[in-house]
């Protein structure tokens, strides 16, 4: 059951100021259609005005602005979303498992525990490998030689490490996530294609998270890196020698080609498609569904590709699309004439 709290513990836990009763006590956080008179909810912007004063939430974390217009109990925050965020990990801790190794685990000797590790059901771990201290190995994870995992990480169940992985301290990562295999790397030949063995690794900082089922691939040389504090969604592949800057965030079902660097402080949304051997500038956004084929050099927001349309519309202007090519020589012959033109009537 989660702890209850008033609102003047909730401001010192979060750095907020109360507006109105600081004794009123907290159970839970809803959101503010549902939020009844024991829980807490927000509004982030003025989008929201209109549900202010119709909530019946016990309270509500506003910015000053909106506070000075509500006559309840409130949180007075500059960011009420990360003050809302803040206040859910109150009252929803993360559930740790106590330390202990389960019967079935298959551990090397050459193995190095730190103290209160817990090992799960059906966990396999090869020689050479490096566990830090209070991290959480769920049932069925698999730990290749020489793997590196920093200290209070938690790896959710059937988590794959291959051999030589490189993982930083508080790193999270959930079900299915496969880091560390072979990049695509062959050379054809004329019986097909021959393998480049991949003799490279994954490098991970610290704070990261992966998402389920997202596949970052071990470098052919050298090291396939991503920086601190790193978040990746579900389903994303990042292939091999791809170097990710600190901080930056990518939405599920984005895929990144061989060697392309991602400076820090970026935010890639989903189904992203970027080419290998580019560079993207520190602090970019990409919206959702973009193929980026050429390096971005300057901050900003970039996109591509095109809205969902009517069908009779859409074919139309995929035939426009084919004809652009053709459009555009005649429109520089045409333009070309009637710069002719006025020379001949000046």
């Amino acid at each position: 059951m989660s702890k209850t709290w008033t609102l003047a513990a909730l401001a010192d836990a979060t750095q907020t100021t109360v507006h109105g009763n600081a004794d009123k006590t907290i159970q839970a956080v809803a959101s503010i259609e549902q939020a009844q008179a024991h829980e807490l909810s927000y509004i982030r912007d003025r989008k929201y005005f209109n549900l202010l004063n119709t909530s019946k939430a016990g309270a509500l974390i506003l910015t000053a602005d909106l506070a000075a217009q509500y006559q309840g109990n409130a949180l007075i925050s500059k960011n009420p979303y990360l003050t809302y965020a803040r206040i859910v990990t109150l009252f929803n801790p993360l559930h740790r498992p106590a330390a202990g190794i389960h019967p079935s685990a298959v551990i090397a000797e050459e193995v190095s525990l730190g103290a209160d590790v817990h090992i799960g059901a059906n966990v396999v771990l090869e020689s050479g490998v490096t566990v830090g201290a209070g991290t959480v190995i769920s049932a069925g994870c698999y730990l290749g030689r020489n793997v590196q995992l920093g200290a209070q990480s938690l790896l959710y169940p059937k988590v794959m490490l291959y051999s030589d992985t490189e993982i930083g301290e508080r790193a999270i990562i959930h079900s299915g996530a496969v880091i560390g295999a072979d990049g695509f790397g062959f050379v054809p030949e004329s019986t097909g294609w021959y393998k480049i063995p991949q003799i490279g690794k994954v490098i991970l900082g610290n704070d990261v998270e992966i998402g389920a089922n997202t596949c970052i691939d071990r470098a052919a040389m050298g090291s396939t890196r991503l920086g601190d504090g790193v978040k990746l969604d579900n389903l994303i592949h990042i292939a091999h020698n791809v170097q990710i800057g600190d901080h930056t965030v990518i939405a599920a079902c984005t895929g990144i080609a061989g060697s392309a660097k991602i400076g820090s402080h970026c935010q890639i949304s989903g189904m992203c498609s970027i080419a290998g051997h580019l560079v993207i500038a520190d602090r970019v956004t990409i919206t959702g569904t973009s193929f980026v084929i050429n390096s971005i050099t300057e901050p900003g927001v970039y996109s591509s590709g095109v809205t969902v349309e009517e069908h009779g519309l859409w074919r139309k202007n995929a035939v426009r699309f084919r004809q652009l090519d053709q459009m555009a020589r005649r429109l520089a012959s045409l333009e070309k004439q009637l710069a002719e033109l006025q020379n001949n009537k000046d």
